[in-house]
């Protein structure tokens, strides 16, 4: 994954909670474990009804996409973040998330930050009312601005770290293998290795 640390771009409006991860990308699309090829098919129930807001010129090629509350809820698919990143989003912003989907977000390098639903309102307000205002979502200082708005958000050190760094999970423990080649040069020979 490559490193993030600001990404500047117009926002999305999705003023839309509880928007489940089979809206996010149907379970028809899921015949792939691969990371591509699912940003075709996002919002496709909703796309394929007409007039998605998300669909209408003036939010086209938006990088940041505002949305409501508990965003990415229902089962687990790891292929709502693939789609949402292959579409080119590399922000999303709500007011709650469900756990895995926010985890998976953080894995795949586009962070899910969360602020509080009045501040996520007027973001959303703007959005709808101006939408060739660009945003500006920085990780390191923790800030977003957007025309007039600035807003601050918390992070997990851990997930900054990460995101900063362009690795994921593993990626960090490979930093590490110096480390565990020494714990597993210390284990007893009839004990499993790792190679």
């Amino acid at each position: 994954m490559k490193p993030v640390s600001t990404v500047k771009g117009r926002m999305a409006p999705l003023p839309m909670a509880d928007v489940d991860t089979d809206q996010i990308i149907p379970k028809q699309f899921l015949k792939s474990v691969e990371r591509t090829g699912f940003g075709e098919f996002l919002f496709h129930d909703w796309r394929k009804a007409g007039d998605f807001i998300l669909d209408r010129p003036e939010h086209r090629g938006a990088r940041i996409l505002v949305t409501g509350p508990n965003f990415g809820c229902g089962s687990s698919r790891e292929h709502a973040p693939w789609a949402i990143q292959e579409a080119g989003y590399e922000v999303i912003i709500a007011a709650s998330f469900a756990d895995i989907f926010r985890s998976n977000c953080g894995n795949i390098g586009v962070p899910a930050i969360t602020l509080p639903e009045a501040q996520v309102r007027e973001l959303l307000d703007l959005a709808l009312e101006a939408p060739e205002t660009e945003a500006v979502v920085d990780l390191e200082k923790q800030s977003i601005t957007a025309g007039a708005l600035s807003f601050r958000f918390e992070i997990e050190p851990f997930l900054k770290e990460r995101l900063g760094s362009g690795l994921d999970e593993i990626g960090q423990t490979m930093l590490k293998m110096d480390k565990v080649s020494v714990y597993e040069a210390m284990r007893p020979a009839w004990m499993p290795t790792v190679s």
